[in-house]
């Protein structure tokens, strides 16, 4: 999100460069965008102007992306739990439906109908850039809410490209590109990895579908929604960590390779990607496709002109009114139909401001803009759609900053809604196997997964000491010695448990993340003696390795729940991604609090 938020502002100081360019110097700015740029090789030649490399071809590392989000919720987030798809499904649906109604009643038969396909898709890096800016405070579910609902309608704008706003299909072309894609995906199921056997396909498919006359961009969003996302598995980690090892004892060339390969290859396809190619996106080719097409001469004939057209108030009523009655109304339909078993995941005021700022529609827009219209008719849908960013902006904030002032409890509701969250700690938290801290009637409680050895878990353990000043939280540790790289932190967790079993859990946990370069078997036996515990049982505890299978009980735990690395936290039962700082923390607490109280009503 911090990504999305500064890569907004980047995109509309394109925008207002574009224009302010444009009424300067229309001649000079429609110069550059139409100079040609060409690749030659032999006797084949590929030749754009720079405009139409930056739409087919730049934009579709964009489109990328976007797959890629989309995979990553399918896989990670909310909507592997399929049900959950269904209302994003019928509100990214019904929210391009509705707008295209309202667009094709101002310009049925006339010259602006084909064009019907610019009111009809969000901009998601936009929107989700803008909601950041102006809904401070809304919670991350709104924002995932968001982006599944955005999701929908991305693949379906492509679909519409590649199937209305795509002329003279050549079928061979399309034939390979379809060939070439199912090579990309039988090397994905043969369980290859490497970037160098998918990069000349993945050019090849974008070749071919320009040359079929299908946009080429729709290659992006099929190579994304291919990548799969995961969370590194401990087995591939403690492998790379064992290379590691290996180049660290001889540290040739080739050790280097295989070590640099087996740290990479841990990550999964879609992370690698969204790591790569996200902030280039976001940071440069939106910006610059915003600069290549954002640009008309704006003065008052035009304007006069423009804003009695059909054109501009089709897209204008579109996006403004279309896209809040769609994306509100069905879900309240689904709701209602459904006797509340199909809901939003987050509450009714963050259903108005996705929809409201779903009006914002402006990289598809734009691109469908150029496909379907030329000249003042161009201009006329360019000013639509920039009008609509505009008021849907004023609409969302609008929403949010009364939202604020609603009551506190009022206000969390709003937001957060009552539907039920997933659970990612497997198994739930039992007080008669965890250890726990804090009070048991609690509202929130959070869970770490930890090694005593590792300096991570160390730096965070002042901020749980912080968090835990709060009365109305339980703080569990669950053991994740991580012995391949901390070859110590095995017979530490063993130790904390011999103490748990003299009543000295958490005294022997605060002494050992203490001290953690000093956790040898003689030094475990002095603090032993430190918290005056039976030394001669607790040695031999150790000794006899008795609590290895307590240990192993949560490290089984730690499997289930998808953790690899410490320290991972969990929140009322959902895993916390991201920064462990104070502020993150604390949020996501206050977070999962109201939730609580919300779900106790």
């Amino acid at each position: 999100m911090r990504t999305e938020s500064g890569s907004a502002g980047v995109l509309v100081a394109a925008i207002v460069a574009a224009l302010v360019w444009a009424n300067v110097d229309l001649r000079s700015y429609e110069a550059l965008w139409h100079t040609e740029f060409s690749l030659r090789l032999g006797g084949m030649e590929l030749t754009r102007d720079l405009r139409d490399w930056v739409n087919s071809g730049l934009m579709t590392l964009f489109f990328l992306v976007v797959g890629l989000e989309a995979r990553r919720e399918f896989d990670l987030g909310d909507l592997r739990d399929r049900r959950r798809f269904l209302l994003p499904l019928a509100a990214g649906v019904t929210g391009m439906l509705i707008p295209v109604a309202i667009f094709l009643a101002f310009n049925g038969g006339g010259p602006g109908t084909h064009g019907w396909g610019v009111a009809m898709s969000t901009d998601t890096a936009l929107a989700l850039g803008l909601l950041a800016l102006l809904g401070r405070g809304v919670p991350e579910q709104a924002r995932v809410f968001l982006l599944t609902v955005f999701v929908v309608d991305d693949i379906i704008a492509l679909v519409v490209i590649a199937v209305a706003y795509s002329e003279h299909v050549r079928m061979m072309p399309l034939v390979l590109a379809i060939a070439v894609f199912g090579a990309l995906l039988g090397l994905r199921a043969l369980g290859v990895r490497r970037g160098a056997f998918f990069a000349p396909l993945c050019i090849l498919l974008w070749l071919l579908l320009l040359e079929s006359g299908v946009d080429p961009v729709v290659a992006g969003l099929a190579i994304g929604l291919t990548a799969t996302a995961y969370s590194p598995a401990r087995g591939a980690l403690e492998v790379a960590s064992g290379l590691f090892k290996l180049f660290r004892e001889q540290p040739t060339a080739e050790l280097a390779r295989s070590a640099t390969l087996g740290l990479t290859q841990t990550l999964s396809p879609n992370d690698r990607l969204q790591r790569l190619y996200h902030p280039w996106t976001s940071y440069l080719i939106v910006p610059l496709f915003g600069l290549a097409n954002a640009g008309i001469v704006i003065d008052s004939s035009f304007l006069a002109r423009a804003f009695t057209s059909p054109i501009t108030l089709g897209i204008l009523a579109a996006y403004v009114v279309g896209k809040p009655i769609a994306v509100v109304g069905v879900s309240w339909l689904l709701n209602r139909v459904t006797g509340g078993r199909i809901r939003p995941a987050v509450g009714w005021a963050a259903v108005l401001g996705s929809g409201t700022i779903a009006g914002i529609g402006f990289t598809v827009s734009l691109l469908i803009a150029s496909l379907a219209f030329e000249g003042q008719e161009l201009a006329e849908a360019k000013l639509g759609v920039l009008a609509a960013a505009v008021l849907a902006s004023l609409f969302t904030w609008l929403v949010y900053r009364m939202t604020a002032r609603l009551p506190k409890h009022k206000r969390a509701v709003a937001l957060l809604g009552a539907a039920d969250q997933l659970v990612d700690l497997i198994p739930p938290v039992d007080p008669e196997q965890d250890h726990v801290r804090g009070a048991e009637t609690a509202s929130v409680t959070v869970v770490e997964y930890g090694d005593f050895q590792c300096p991570y878990c160390g730096q965070a353990e002042p901020i749980v000491r912080e968090l835990l000043t709060d009365t109305d939280l339980r703080y569990v540790w669950r053991h994740l010695p991580l012995t391949d790289v901390h070859p110590q932190a095995q017979l530490a967790a063993e130790a904390a448990e011999a103490a748990a079993e003299q009543g000295a859990f958490w005294q022997m946990h605060d002494l050992l993340l203490a001290h953690q370069d000093e956790l040898r078997p003689m030094d475990l036996l002095q603090y032993a003696g430190e918290l005056d515990l039976d030394q001669d049982r607790f040695h031999d505890d150790l000794r006899r390795h008795v609590h290895a299978s307590r240990v192993a009980q949560d490290l089984e735990s730690a499997d289930l729940s998808g953790v690899s690395g410490t320290p991972t936290f969990f929140i009322n039962g959902q895993r916390h991604y991201g920064a462990y700082d104070i502020a993150t923390l604390t949020e996501a607490v206050k977070t999962a609090r109201a939730r609580a109280h919300i779900a106790a009503r």
